[in-house]
């Protein structure tokens, strides 16, 4: 039967690999609604290829004028409240969400609430709302799937395996640009040199997150919440070739690891597809012309933020919520050259060391720990 698919965040890196898949398989997926904040020429091509019946455009400005022009063929919302509307009343099986940030969190919450599919590409979801996720998966049903390429080798490592069995779990990381980079170096590291990132393609944001590994300690989170694992059996590696996704390692020793070349599409079709495996055509992984496969323990003195990330992990509560607020303002920051590389890290110890946590378990306690962390930072930014 074919899959009704909403895809949050189509015209960035996630989304188009994502509609790849999807191209691969018109008998199996059929777009049904798809977003983006402001890459309308991108959006009108997706739109006259797949025929949605729903779109959500973050500008509101633009959003007002894809309704003059495609108000008689497919409903427009528009902002953020918008995305959370298209889930709640679009009818679908899978949500893919692939949007970047804090705001991705109210999708995937609607969608679950409807018992929902939903192919998790947005890390902050479960970095900012693990713990209220976990409480609706176990309350309401529904199903989450990991999209991250490190998370969806975990899920195949362990599949049909009991997770008492299991001693650790490997998050490998390439390490970003900056791996050897000299430390004195730091404060001269200009937008555009943490933009080239040396393995993967992909967005601002989170390419400048994976420079900080910012965006490795979001994964450690999220491997808690996915796994029901303890962090103390939750470990990273720098990885720089990219070629192992992640790693399980039982109690007797044995090690499992998914591997295969950089690209994204293996790990968004196995979620759209799970537990199903499809085929893909092209490039394979080719061992004999493996020079060498490399693994270090990370530097925290060269990555401060991979440890900031896992300690507000670690606490809990409303400590995640506090760092990722602070680190997305902190990237904007950076990216527009209003702060210096090293500063991302320096914003995010201040608001966590000025936060007192609490329980995370509801939007409303969420979104205003959000909010005043935002304010704060940004704050502290202009002064």
């Amino acid at each position: 039967m074919q899959k009704r698919v909403i895809i949050l965040g189509a015209t960035g890196s996630i989304g188009i690999s994502a509609t790849n898949c999807i191209r691969r398989f018109p008998e199996k997926f059929k777009i049904v609604g798809m977003s983006t904040y402001g890459n309308i020429e991108l959006l009108e091509k997706l739109i006259k290829e797949f025929n949605p019946e729903a779109i959500c455009i973050g500008n509101e400005t633009k959003a007002e004028e894809e309704k003059r022009k495609f108000s008689h063929n497919l409903a427009v919302f528009n902002g953020d409240s918008g995305l959370e509307k298209l889930v709640n009343e679009m009818d679908f099986d899978i949500l893919l969400n692939a949007l970047v940030g804090a705001v991705g969190l109210r999708a995937t919450v609607a969608a679950l609430n409807k018992k929902k599919k939903v192919a998790l590409a947005n890390k902050e979801s479960l970095v900012i709302g693990g713990e209220y996720i976990n409480k609706i998966l176990k309350e309401k049903g529904g199903e989450l799937i990991p999209v991250d390429s490190e998370h969806s080798a975990i899920m195949q490592c362990l599949n049909g395996r009991d997770i008492k069995d299991v001693s650790s779990i490997i998050l490998t990381a390439s390490g970003g640009p900056f791996r050897i980079l000299e430390l004195e170096k730091y404060k001269n590291i200009k937008p555009q040199d943490a933009l080239n990132h040396p393995t993967w393609n992909m967005g601002k944001k989170i390419t400048i997150d994976c420079a900080t590994l910012v965006n490795k300690g979001f994964e450690v989170i999220e491997a808690h919440y996915l796994f029901g694992i303890s962090y103390d059996k939750l470990r990273v590696l720098i990885h720089p070739q990219s070629i192992v996704h992640s790693m399980v390692e039982f109690h007797d020793g044995a090690i499992l690891a998914q591997m295969g070349i950089p690209d994204m599409e293996l790990p968004i079709q196995y979620a759209l597809s799970y537990p199903q495996r499809l085929p893909i055509a092209g490039k394979r992984l080719n061992l004999a012309q493996l020079e060498k496969l490399s693994f270090f323990e990370p530097d925290f003195k060269r990555f401060p933020c991979l440890k900031l990330t896992i300690d507000a992990g670690k606490t809990g509560g409303t400590m995640p919520v506090v760092l990722n607020a602070a680190n997305e303002i902190a990237v904007d920051a950076f990216l527009n050259n209003k702060i210096s590389f090293n500063m991302i890290g320096e914003l995010i110890k201040i608001a966590c060391d000025e936060h007192t946590p609490v329980f995370a378990d509801s939007l409303e306690i969420i979104e205003r720990i959000d909010l005043e962390t935002r304010k704060k930072v940004l704050a502290r930014i202009i002064n």
